[in-house]
């Protein structure tokens, strides 16, 4: 978000209001929306407590005691398994790690020990890396001035966490993310328990102009008749893309790096993949071979491309609230200990002094936002619904939760894990997730410019204390 120069925004109320009756409560409005040059977001908006005990300490208000952020880091001891080094360099038109965007695809095995050196050779506004969907320890989540602060040009960070949970991923900087994501610094995470033949789709906008890793049009991926393929789709875009695969039928093998149960055989309906969401596809090559379509913009090709013009999207989409079968998830949602809701608007007001139509969050602009408290070991139901007029895909940071239900219709397919969720207008959604994992964690929608605009949550634990702060010191700027 662009700001209007501060000692400028004074003036904007010349033109809201004729009569001091409509002045002064706008001079109020506009005052008090006003964000300080820097914060702990620990001690901004309020506390919610979702019908549980309140919390005895740390944050939202309460006395700044327990574990720092900084101290809850990687604890298994030793040199890693993989030390991977991403230097990142501005470009002018884009930013790339190691040369290149998207940046290499990472790939670990699971229960590997990992480090990653982030070196900023050039970007001015500083840079992170969020590893997006992993949940790992808050001190490595790589979001400026929640958990690390910026890393300034000349200046270098490593992240080590434990690579355990299988599936594709993608990192990406949330430093000034609307922006840095935007020209590119982003790029592929795969875990694996074990080798298979697959291919890596990592869908970005460069300029409004669709690429498929990086290339215009889509890429050719290597293939023979009878090869069975895991495709795995990143969508590192802003919002929600449609897949459709020509040639061959598809199944849907696992959506934000979990399997699910008994997915069935796919043929003539469409896949919607949420932003920042991943989904992965089996597909058996044919003779003719096999194509698959990302909006119709770009395509990925399976050995021989089996339709010459791109052919036209399926009507019907996939619903994966009743696609596989039920089975067990460990996870007792009924006996829920907080029940929280997220629920979603558009009203006029004033964001850091700034007059616009500006999100929501419960019928507040950020910063007075909630600060969802939970405790350890917590089973947290979440209630989200979106009546702001557009769609927004959800993403929770370092957890993944379980879809219940939406518009009051249960679950009734394979057990649905996601860490981003696409919530449409008019929607209400239910999840479920055990809080496992200490911290402050964003709550926030993964459309960037949307974040940027104030439509962000966090989720806090209580016994935790801030170790960052937001705004000018370290020049910390996460949306």
């Amino acid at each position: 978000m662009r700001l209007v120069p501060r000692s400028d925004r004074g003036r904007l109320l010349l033109a809201v209001g004729g009569t001091l009756a409509i002045v002064l409560p706008l001079g109020w409005m506009w005052k008090t929306s006003l964000l300080p040059d820097t914060y702990d977001l620990a001690e901004m908006g309020y506390a919610d407590y979702g019908g549980g005990p309140e919390a005895s300490g740390s944050g939202a208000h309460g006395h700044h005691h327990g574990t720092a952020v900084a101290n809850l880091v990687e604890t298994r001891p030793g040199p890693p398994d993989q030390d991977v080094t991403l230097t990142v360099r501005d470009d002018g038109e884009r930013i790339t790690l190691n040369g290149t965007s998207p940046g290499p695809t990472l790939r670990f095995e699971q229960g590997e020990l990992v480090e990653v050196t982030l070196v900023n050779e050039s970007v001015a506004d500083g840079a992170t890396l969020h590893w997006h969907g992993v949940d790992v320890p808050n001190a490595m989540d790589g979001v400026a001035g929640v958990t690390q602060d910026a890393v300034m040009p000349g200046e270098s960070f490593v992240y080590r966490f434990v690579a355990d949970q299988v599936g594709p991923y993608w990192y990406h900087s949330h430093q000034v993310s609307h922006e840095q994501v935007r020209r590119g610094l982003l790029g592929a995470l795969v875990v694996q328990a074990s080798p298979e033949p697959d291919v890596v789709a990592v869908l970005h906008q460069y300029d409004a102009v669709p690429t498929l890793n990086g290339e215009p049009g889509g890429t050719v991926a290597p293939a023979e008749a009878g090869d069975t393929l895991r495709v795995r789709v990143v969508n590192t875009d802003n919002a929600l893309t449609a897949l459709w695969v020509t040639g061959a039928p598809y199944v849907v093998a696992a959506v934000d790096g979990t399997d699910l149960h008994e997915p069935a055989p796919v043929t003539d309906r469409s896949l919607g993949v949420t932003a920042g969401g991943r989904v992965d596809l089996w597909i058996t090559v044919p003779e003719a071979g096999a194509r698959v379509d990302f909006g119709g913009t770009t395509a990925l090709v399976l050995g021989v491309d089996p339709a010459g013009d791109v052919p036209p999207q399926p009507h019907e989409f996939v619903d994966l609230l009743s696609y596989g079968t039920p089975t067990s998830t460990g996870l007792d949602a009924s006996a829920a200990d907080r029940v929280f809701d997220y629920s979603i608007g558009r009203r006029l007001g004033f964001l850091d002094g700034v007059p616009g139509l500006w999100w929501t969050i419960n019928g507040h602009l950020f910063p007075n936002v909630p600060m969802f408290m939970v405790e350890e070991g917590d089973v947290v139901v979440m209630r989200i619904e979106n009546d702001s007029g557009e769609s927004h895909p959800m993403h929770l940071h370092g957890h993944h939760a379980l879809v219940l239900s939406r518009d009051g219709v249960t679950s009734t397919g394979s057990p649905w894990w996601v860490d981003s969720l696409e919530v449409d207008t008019g929607e209400t959604w239910q999840i479920a997730f055990l809080a496992d994992n200490p911290g402050i964690w964003m709550d926030h929608c993964h459309n960037l410019p949307h974040a940027a605009d104030g439509l962000v949550a966090h989720l806090m634990y209580d016994g935790v204390s801030s170790s960052f702060r937001v705004g000018d010191d370290g020049g910390n700027q996460p949306e």
